[in-house]
């Protein structure tokens, strides 16, 4: 039956739509076609995360080898959200191409685009359900390089030296990942995940001195280079060299797409790494990760939330800003308790929705302006409401305004920090809404209380508002945020639920 083989078809579908772009050639035909791909592969992930809710894991063995032998997928509560999260946005993007792409994408290359994009999301998918961590790096380095063709294919030229920033900084991260990886294949012999920790734990003699597998020196040379390379992928501060350049010149589509997805698939790929493979008592008792880790969120949180103030490209400023969201959910993590991480996986959820909706935004704002610059963008609030009413909607969830969605993320994170008393943590947490508000406010000032610049001698060049075709999945994401603002049993629950399991207190 069709239903034993959704895992696996999660991946398969895209990955197999991707060359047919290329067959296909013609701009509507490969349009239609990659929208119809998307909503497929979305309502896949619906239905995988219902089954995973209801009845638990759900296991795929690749041609019934058995494991370890064999290649693994596996899907639990905390990578079927991840899951539904990548396909979902996709989904909602892939209708908002028509228009932008049209504008941004010289008309030879579309089709190529658009298979690169279902690369992409293929890459994104297979990392996200993959039990095995060597199809995690293939996988990681299929997202990694066709994003690195996407984003070359932005209008200006510096997006080819924003391409070759991202490429260079990948590779070094992928190279640390691989060399991770090699150490812990020479010293358990598999790269099953669940084999994994099991060997790891088992007890050797190392020159007559029984120990541990995961005490050598090799194991901990292996997780520092693993967590290095994932934390470069991330774009954990100061590893995010590569992101503002990347989101700023990249096409609309694309950055949205991005920045809701490649960040939250990473540091789903730093969870499952540091739980499911190293285990909490290695990870934060034996290597104390956390006394590393607050710190950098903090401080990365504050500089790059300061550093977007002073940005007059707001793609740019958008791009510093996921910088510091990427500090809360590390910092979340770095409570090492079932509240931080429930904190960290809602922000996942949270600020795909809020990120990807004002990347919309300025992708609208592109379309009908042709620039994102903040001086251009005088008076736009009376010259496209609606678009510029979307992004004080992101903006209220970036600063964690009660009744968005940013506001549930930053509830449970101050929870996570008063639980364990860290009372300083907490006010930093609470105040670096602050310079949230101090960039926002930039943006919502010039769009609404300045006048926009007249050309000498002439008229003021009359802006219509955003295509029906843009605008909807704009409002949709946005919206969503909204909703779960108030309706956060869902998000919240499964949330929740993945927290208990990484901590091994549910199931």
């Amino acid at each position: 039956m069709i239903a034993d083989h959704l895992l696996i078809l999660q991946v398969i579908v895209p990955l197999l739509a991707a060359p047919l772009c290329v067959v296909l050639r013609h701009r509507m035909l490969v349009r239609l076609f990659a929208v119809l791909v998307g909503w497929v592969v979305f309502a896949i992930a619906i239905m995988l995360l219902t089954r995973v809710l209801n009845a638990g894991t759900v296991d795929y063995n690749l041609g019934n080898w058995a494991v370890p032998w064999g290649i693994e997928c596996r899907l639990d509560s905390l990578n079927a959200f991840v899951l539904l999260i990548v396909s979902g946005i996709a989904a909602v993007v892939l209708p908002f191409a028509p228009h932008t792409v049209k504008d941004e994408v010289s008309g030879d290359k579309q089709y190529l685009f658009f298979a690169a994009f279902l690369l992409c999301l293929t890459g994104l998918l297979g990392i996200t359900i993959t039990w095995d961590i060597f199809n995690m790096f293939v996988f990681l380095e299929i997202s990694s390089l066709s994003a690195c063709a996407l984003i070359s294919m932005g209008r200006s030229r510096r997006a080819l030296t924003a391409a070759y920033q991202y490429l260079v900084m990948g590779t070094i991260g992928s190279t640390f990942i691989l060399i991770g990886i090699g150490l812990m294949y020479m010293m358990t012999g598999t790269l099953n995940i669940s084999d994994l920790n099991d060997r790891l734990q088992r007890l050797i003699i190392v020159n007559q001195v029984p120990m541990f597998v995961n005490q050598t020196r090799t194991v901990i040379a292996a997780f520092a280079f693993l967590t290095v390379g994932i934390s470069i992928k991330l774009a954990l501060f100061p590893l995010h060299a590569w992101l503002p350049n990347a989101y700023t010149f990249a096409p609309s589509m694309v950055t949205a797409f991005l920045a809701s997805t490649a960040t939250k698939v990473s540091f789903y790929v730093l969870l499952r790494v540091i739980f499911t493979v190293f285990g909490v008592t290695f990870a934060f008792q034996s290597m104390q990760l956390n006394t590393w880790l607050m710190p950098l969120a903090l401080v990365g949180i504050y500089i790059a939330s300061t550093v977007a103030i002073y940005q007059n490209n707001v793609k740019r400023l958008l791009a510093y800003s996921s910088v510091a969201q990427i500090g809360y959910m590390v910092l979340g993590l770095s409570f090492v308790s079932v509240t931080g991480l429930t904190s960290s996986i809602v922000h996942l959820f949270n600020h795909a929705l809020m990120k990807g909706g004002l990347f919309l935004a300025m992708g609208c704002i592109m379309l009908r302006l042709g620039s994102v610059q903040l001086q251009d963008m005088k008076g736009l609030g009376r010259r496209m409401p609606l678009t510029m009413a979307a992004f004080v909607v992101g903006g209220l969830n970036l600063i964690g305004v009660p009744m968005t969605a940013g506001f549930i993320s930053k509830w449970y994170l101050i929870l996570a920090a008063l639980e364990q008393g860290l009372w300083l943590v907490a006010v930093l947490s609470l105040f670096s809404s602050l310079l949230a508000v101090v960039y926002v406010w930039r943006v919502v000032e010039v769009a609404y209380f300045q006048e926009p610049e007249r050309p000498a001698g002439g008229e003021l060049r009359r802006l219509n508002e955003a295509p029906v075709s843009m605008l909807l999945p704009t409002w949709m994401i946005l919206g969503a945020s909204l909703v779960f603002g108030v309706y956060t049993e869902f998000p919240v629950g499964v949330a929740r639920r993945a927290a208990e399991m990484l901590m091994g207190v549910g199931s």
